[in-house]
C-alpha cells in the first residue's frame, strides 16, 4: 500500500486526534437487503499492506484482509439499515443512519471521522472524502469490513431465507437474473419497494 493512503490520517494526527474512524457503506445500489456500514479505528501509523477500495479486491483477498483488520483494529463497528427503513426515509438518509449505527458500535469513541462521500449528524469532527476508499486506508478498511459483512449475509442467512432468488450469486444487485426472479416470483419483504418502481414500469413498457 502506498504511504499516500495515510495522507488524510497524518494531517489529522498532527492535530492531536489519536482515534480516527474510517466510515464506509456497501449495498447502496441493491434492490434487496440492508445497506451495511462499517466504522474502523486503526492504530496510529499502522500500514496494512493490500488495503484498498474493497470493490477492487478479489473475494479471497477481501476475506484475508477482513481478518487482519479485525485483528489489528483498535475498534470496529458495523451498522445496518433495512429495506423498510430505506423505503421510508430514502437510501441517502438510511445510509447515514447505518453509518451512525456503525460509529455507535465502536468500543472507543473516535476523535475524528473520515467518511466516504457522506456526512453524518454527529458532534464528532468529520471530513467527507470523495472516493475516500481509494484515498484513505482507514476508509478502505471500513469498506472491506462492510463488504465482507454484507456478502456473508447474502451467501448465508439471506440466501437460506430466499433460495429461489439467487441472493448468494448477485448479492441483491439488479442483475438480469435478479430482475427476472422478482418479476416471476414477486418481491420479498427484504426487497426495497422504492427501488423497484422503475423496474416494473420498464417491464410493462415491453408489452
Amino acid at each position: 500500500m502506498s504511504e499516500d493512503m495515510l495522507m488524510y490520517e497524518k494531517q489529522i494526527w498532527q492535530d492531536h486526534c489519536q482515534y480516527i474512524a474510517g466510515v464506509d457503506e456497501v449495498g447502496r445500489g441493491c434492490l434487496f437487503g440492508d445497506v451495511v456500514a462499517a466504522a474502523v479505528i486503526l492504530p496510529q501509523d499502522l500500514v496494512i499492506d493490500g488495503v484498498m477500495d474493497s470493490k477492487k479486491l478479489s473475494e479471497k483477498k477481501r476475506n484475508l484482509l477482513y481478518e487482519v483488520i479485525l485483528d489489528k483494529a483498535v475498534s470496529v463497528g458495523v451498522g445496518f439499515a433495512d429495506a423498510q427503513t430505506i423505503d421510508r426515509i430514502n437510501i441517502k438518509q438510511a445510509t447515514r443512519l447505518a453509518m451512525l449505527d456503525a460509529i455507535g458500535q465502536l468500543s472507543v469513541k473516535p476523535d475524528y471521522l473520515l467518511i466516504d462521500a457522506e456526512k453524518v449528524d454527529s458532534d464528532i469532527p468529520q471530513l467527507s472524502v470523495i472516493k475516500g476508499d481509494a484515498l484513505s486506508q482507514t476508509i478502505a478498511a471500513a469498506s472491506i469490513v462492510a463488504k465482507v459483512t454484507r456478502d456473508r449475509l447474502c451467501q448465508g442467512e439471506w440466501e437460506a431465507m430466499y433460495p429461489e432468488y439467487g441472493i448468494a450469486v448477485h448479492k441483491g444487485y439488479a442483475t438480469k437474473l435478479h430482475r427476472e426472479q422478482i418479476l416471476a416470483l414477486g418481491a420479498t419483504p427484504m426487497h426495497r419497494k422504492s427501488f423497484m418502481r422503475n423496474l416494473f414500469v420498464r417491464q410493462q413498457e415491453l408489452f
